[in-house]
């Protein structure tokens, strides 16, 4: 072998090494840090002057400093979604017209950070006068009054559904 092959070959190993190294420094990063949490508000609006009509009340937080409190929809809620056991619990969602996602994604309506549930575990949607519940394809399951759900299911007030830790209630 030419002495510029085994330079080459040398240069070759120590940019995988690199890779190798810089690639476990974005794991542990990510295991200390944790995911990132994105804002789902909506974007920063000038202040206007002391008008009584505009202001939202804050969300209260807990000494843990998880969200608590109820979600506000511009819809009439003719119900609510409940948590009734798990890391949000008390925290309650109104129903209106929109379907309701949840799972461990920011992007989702209800965000559970549980590891047992899936980033985009279920859908609760209305359907006619009622509500229906559907699986998104979780890996660990959606279990409503400890049926597992497939295909889409009548959810009913006062059944309980279950995602990991998590135990959701619908209430009117």
């Amino acid at each position: 072998m030419s002495e510029l092959s085994i330079t080459l070959l040398r240069f070759g190993f120590l940019i995988l090494l690199w890779a190798l190294v810089l690639s476990a420094i974005g794991v542990l990063r990510a295991d200390l840090y944790g995911t990132r949490v994105t804002s789902r508000g909506r974007g920063r609006e000038k202040r206007k002057p002391d008008n009584r009509a505009n202001k939202v009340a804050a969300p209260s937080r807990s000494a843990t400093g998880i969200r608590t409190g109820s979600i506000s929809t511009s819809a009439d809620a003719v119900g609510h979604l409940a948590v009734v056991s798990g890391p949000l619990k008390g925290t309650t969602i109104p129903l209106g017209t929109a379907p309701i996602l949840v799972g461990r994604s920011p992007t989702c309506t209800l965000v559970i950070d549980d590891d047992y549930c899936s980033a985009k575990h279920c859908r609760i949607f209305p359907e006619g006068q009622g509500w229906r519940i559907e699986d998104l394809g979780s890996t660990n399951g959606t279990f409503l009054d400890n049926q597992r759900v497939g295909d889409p299911m009548p959810f009913k007030r006062g059944d309980q559904v279950r995602l990991g830790a998590t135990t959701l209630e619908l209430r009117s």
